[in-house]
């Protein structure tokens, strides 16, 4: 084991109702243990998160309301889960922005005294963003083969993206060599603006990806606190997305 412990380390990795850390459950929880002589254990927990599992999420991970119906709540089950993390340093994958501070709000809401404070937190994702450069120069040797000796220059720049997708499209045969395929793919959200701040649900209606009303319809929003129009209009937000907003603004209004 190359890793040094002082304190046993609990790797854990969640699966949940959705990605909103104040909003969304834990269905399954998997903690891999490890003691500094090296000893492991692992124990998964199937959690009924006492509200519905979206099918998107279903998708993802395969667990549904049918699977959980049975299971204990958090708050059953949650002394438990404490007492195998008690002393230990906490370990994941994304884990510092969305399991752990997911786990914090769980034991919160079931009234367990948890304290993250005291522990360390290792998040392996961070580490290999920091460790394996995502730049333009980067992939470009790793796909290419070949030093970017222009970097920042916009016509070799250029040149280098247009050379290192069709590297990509040679290297994974799962990429369709079609532009409608690679905008899904390379789409983080279905964007309503470039910036992001208005996207499609799974309905397609037109919801905030930001602030007090994420997740919600732009149009009810509109009806409900007129006053959030005028703020985003008089906000430091792109003149693109006050553009849509306004569209949306002026559609629901001619309703």
């Amino acid at each position: 084991m190359n890793l040094q412990l002082k304190n046993p380390i609990a790797f854990i990795d969640l699966e949940t109702t959705g990605i909103n850390v104040a909003a969304d459950r834990i269905v399954e929880i998997c903690i891999l243990k490890v003691m500094p002589n090296g000893h492991e254990e692992i124990k998964t927990f199937r959690i009924n998160p006492t509200i519905p599992i979206p099918p998107k999420s279903t998708e993802i991970h395969g667990i549904t309301d049918e699977d959980v119906k049975n299971e204990p709540t958090f708050k059953e089950v949650g002394k438990v889960i404490a007492r195998m993390l008690e002393g230990c340093d906490l370990a994941g994958y994304n884990s510092n922005k969305f399991d752990f501070p997911l786990l914090a709000e769980e034991f919160i809401r079931a009234e367990i005294d948890f304290d993250m404070k005291k522990r360390k937190f290792i998040d392996v994702q961070v580490i290999f963003h920091k460790m394996e450069q995502r730049t333009l120069s980067a992939a470009y040797k790793f796909y290419c083969n070949k030093d970017h000796n222009d970097a920042h220059s916009a016509e070799a720049d250029v040149k280098a993206t247009w050379e290192i997708l069709n590297a990509q499209l040679d290297k994974y045969k799962e990429l369709e060599k079609d532009v409608v395929f690679l905008n899904e793919f390379s789409s983080q959200n279905k964007n309503v603006d470039f910036a992001g701040r208005i996207i499609y649900d799974e309905n397609g209606v037109e919801v905030f990806n930001f602030g007090k009303y994420k997740g919600m319809s732009v149009t009810s929003i509109f009806d409900k606190d007129p006053g959030y129009y005028g703020w985003i209009l008089n906000g430091d937000f792109p003149l693109y997305t006050k553009k849509i907003m306004t569209s949306i603004k002026l559609r629901g209004m001619n309703k």
